[in-house]
């Protein structure tokens, strides 16, 4: 399937894959540099539009190599684009190091881009819900 995009600035890298079969294609910054301060946030362009089509939705995930190594994630994870977005895509991330900013070059892999289909639904309200094994157990209920 193609997928139309737009590039909105001379840096602008088109996402790819960096192997077969991955799901995530990498997201680059285009910002000169963006300074992500210790315990701080920052909004990097990618320099990027692209067109979802009705049915579909960009899902924005951080790369475990930048959470590991350096404390470097997406604040929103995932973010989402939805199909009707036709704006720049912008990676939130925030630094959860406590003591060492994180510097964001021209060309580094910020991010990565998932492209899923996406179901919608007719929400109705009802008096109750069907039963299920779980219930209304909540986080630890299952005891891991």
């Amino acid at each position: 399937m193609d997928l139309p995009i737009t590039i909105l600035h001379p840096d602008a890298v088109v996402p790819t894959y960096a192997t077969e079969g991955d799901a995530g294609s990498d997201l680059v910054s285009v910002a000169e540099i963006t300074l992500v301060k210790a315990g701080g946030r920052a909004l990097v362009p990618t320099g990027l539009a692209i067109a979802l089509p009705t049915g579909f939705g960009g899902f924005v995930l951080p790369r475990s190599g930048l959470a590991a190594k350096f404390g470097v994630t997406v604040v929103n994870a995932p973010g989402l684009i939805d199909s009707g977005y036709r704006g720049e895509i912008k990676v939130a991330l925030v630094n959860t190091d406590p003591e060492n900013d994180y510097t964001v070059k021209v060309g580094d892999r910020v991010a990565q881009l998932v492209v899923l289909a996406v179901e919608h639904l007719n929400f109705q309200a009802v008096k109750e819900l069907p039963e299920s094994a779980r219930g209304a157990g909540g986080f630890g209920s299952t005891g891991h």
